[in-house]
């Protein structure tokens, strides 16, 4: 079992706080001393109360469940004897109203677009690469949301 930490600060700095026209905007500091510029999405929070130039959770939420299933694919994919040369998803989420009528994100779609460097995996071989990724996925198995991966071709 293992723990992981994230410290997530932000600070009024003498801004109006009760009419809500605050700044969204904070920072996200990890354990391994990376800080990130956060805040709410424009499109949840409009500017200029929110940092388009930040992350935000929603964007943070997609970019976790594809760096999980990435990282879970270039290790079958070692394990099985193929070379990963070059991996990009360009993922996307969609937040809708769920079943229970909440604002969620409902969807992650993941598009993997991988090419490998000497043997090639047959079509059969790489879907079931990025299948057995997907399960193993720690990120994907600890959420509701549907997550599909449609990978694309190299």
């Amino acid at each position: 079992m293992a723990r992981h930490s994230a410290e997530i600060l932000w600070q009024r700095d003498e801004q109006n706080f009760l009419d809500n026209r605050y700044s969204r905007a904070h920072r996200w500091r990890f354990d391994g001393g990376l800080e990130v510029a956060a805040s709410s999405s424009p499109h949840v929070v409009p500017l200029p109360y929110s940092d388009a130039g930040a992350v935000d959770p929603e964007e943070a939420f997609v970019a976790s469940l594809s760096s999980c299933h990435m990282l879970w694919f270039l290790g079958l994919a070692a394990q099985q004897g193929f070379v990963v040369e070059r991996y990009l998803d360009r993922a996307e989420g969609l937040m809708a109203r769920n079943a229970e009528g909440r604002l969620a994100m409902t969807e992650v779609v993941l598009r993997p677009r991988v090419s490998f460097a000497g043997t090639q995996p047959t079509r059969e071989q790489l879907d079931a690469l990025h299948h057995s990724a997907h399960d193993h996925c720690f990120i994907a198995n600890s959420v509701k949301t549907a997550v599909r991966c449609e990978p694309q071709p190299a």
